[in-house]
């Protein structure tokens, strides 16, 4: 195992960037930022306007995972279920390859997400016949959060490491 990304360094949160459902009309809102040493995804969830989905990603340099077989990460969530999302020229635009993990609220805990547990999906639907998730092809990390349940949300994120 090793560490991918670590949070120490405040000018890692200028990589990445909120997706949130304001691009289909909704109005959610999601965020990152580093605070102490930690990544936090934090903000507001909402159903209005046919929204519910909020989330934030970053670019991965290109071969940064070949040769690895999944992603672990610490974290402490607010009880929610989460995905991790990777993106790949391998699908359509706009479409990931997606895993959940569930949260326990403020308890840490370390998640383990093999490559072959990514599903590929296009806006909350799997998409049939996608190839599986090559490793060495991944491009694109990220969290998203759409459980359906409006309301404030928090996910932060110590490390990020792959096996």
């Amino acid at each position: 195992m090793s560490d991918w990304l670590t949070f120490r360094d405040a000018d890692e949160a200028s990589h990445w960037r909120a997706v949130n459902d304001g691009v289909m009309g909704g109005v959610s809102a999601g965020r990152f930022r580093c605070e102490d040493g930690r990544g936090v995804f934090s903000g507001h969830l909402s159903l209005e306007h046919g929204g519910g989905f909020a989330s934030v990603r970053r670019v991965v340099p290109a071969g940064e995972f070949a040769g690895t077989d999944g992603v672990w990460m610490r974290v402490r969530g607010d009880g929610r279920r989460y995905q991790c999302r990777v993106g790949s020229e391998q699908l359509p635009a706009g479409a990931s390859y997606a895993a959940h993990f569930d949260t326990t609220a403020d308890r840490w805990q370390d998640v383990s997400l093999p490559w072959g547990d990514f599903e590929a999906v296009f806006r909350g639907r799997r998409l049939a016949n996608a190839p599986p998730l090559s490793a060495q092809r991944i491009e694109r990390f990220g969290f998203l959060l759409a459980d359906r349940h409006p309301g404030v949300f928090c996910l932060e994120i110590t490390t990020v490491g792959l096996f």
